[in-house]
Parts: C-alpha cells; structure tokens; sequence
C-alpha cells in the first residue's frame, strides 16, 4: 500500500528533524552555558559522530567520544572517565523522541485513539524506558513495546507495529546514535567548565 510508504516517510522525516534540532542545540548549549566557539565543539565532536554513525552504538563509540572530549575540548580525563560512560549508559535523548514518535505513528497508522492522558503517559513511559535502553544498535524497539503496552496498544497488532518501525529503524538508529553521543559530550564539555 503506497500510503503506507508515504506514512514511513513521513514518520522518518519528522524524526530526523527533531534529531536535528537536538543537534543544533548542543552546541548553542555549550556556548551559552561555556563560551566555547560553536565550530570548535562541532569539529571537536566529529570524529566520534562519524564512528556513533557507522556503528549505531554508544557503548562501541565510547572511547572515541572520551578521546575527542578530552583532546579537542579539552575536557579533563577524570571528568570524561566520568560523564561519558554515564552518558553512553542512560543519556538517550534520540531513543526517547523516537520511541514517542514511534508510539504516536504507530497508534495513527492502526487507528488505535489516544486521549490526552495517553499520550502524557508515552510521554513519560519512553523518557523512562530510553533511560534503561541498552547502548546497542536497536535497542530502542525493545522497549517501545514497553511503551506500547503502557497505553493499552493491541496485542495482536503489535507485530505489525514493530514490523513498520522495523523498515526504517536501521537509518534511523544510526543518527540517533550520533545524537546521543552529541549529547554526551555536551554534559562533558559543559560538566568539565563548572569544574574548573
């Protein structure tokens, strides 16, 4: 069915701007918050997105984030060692805007209603359960079960809900992954001013 193709589009366009606003963010966090030059904390960061990329997990970019924050931000090493594990762990902003997209589309696309209250409680129920998300490529459709069953999704549909998300996911995951180790290195940078 085309309308399904042109619902994925849809759904995958509007998730990758809210990753791009994300990514815009950080850096003018970091400048605010720091007085760090923009540029140089987006060419700092660069390499470890381009890994985050390739990889589409935190915990394999892991080093490489610690490395970039350490030598092109100039980050102390005992608060890289710190924050980015941290970060790698349960500082999974892209997994908790998709999983709500995620939901919502999903909920759209088999017609299933949600109130107000429902759409508070995925709210609530993806920043909870990205907190928990293992650091590993696609990761995030385990728990958007979670996040399906909190409203009262369906049973029996729920295969074909994984199944459209699943489509799309792999592309996805992997810009997700560059914003989650964005991120990370934002609280690092901005966590190893306040120390000094």
């Amino acid at each position: 069915d085309p309308a399904i193709f042109r619902a994925l589009i849809q759904y995958s366009a509007v998730l990758l701007f809210g990753m791009f606003v994300m990514l815009m963010l950080y850096p003018i966090l970091v400048n605010t918050i720091t007085g760090m030059p923009v540029m140089r904390f987006v060419k700092g960061i660069l390499p470890a997105q381009l890994v985050a990329l390739t990889t589409s997990s935190s915990m394999a970019t892991l080093p490489v984030t610690m490395e970039v924050v350490t030598e092109n931000l100039g980050v102390d090493d005992e608060v890289a060692s710190f924050v980015c594990p941290i970060g790698a762990t349960i500082n999974m902003d892209a997994t908790s805007l998709m999983q709500s997209i995620a939901a919502v589309f999903v909920c759209q696309i088999i017609e299933y209603d949600l109130s107000i209250a429902n759409q508070l409680t995925i709210v609530v129920t993806a920043t909870m359960a990205s907190r928990g998300a293992a650091a590993a490529p696609t990761a995030g459709i385990i728990m958007l079960v979670m996040v399906l069953e909190s409203v009262g999704f369906p049973e029996e549909t729920l295969p074909l809900a994984l199944t459209m998300i699943l489509a799309v996911d792999r592309p996805l995951d992997m810009c997700g992954t560059v914003v989650n180790i964005s991120g990370d290195s934002c609280v690092s940078v901005i966590v190893g001013n306040n120390k000094k």
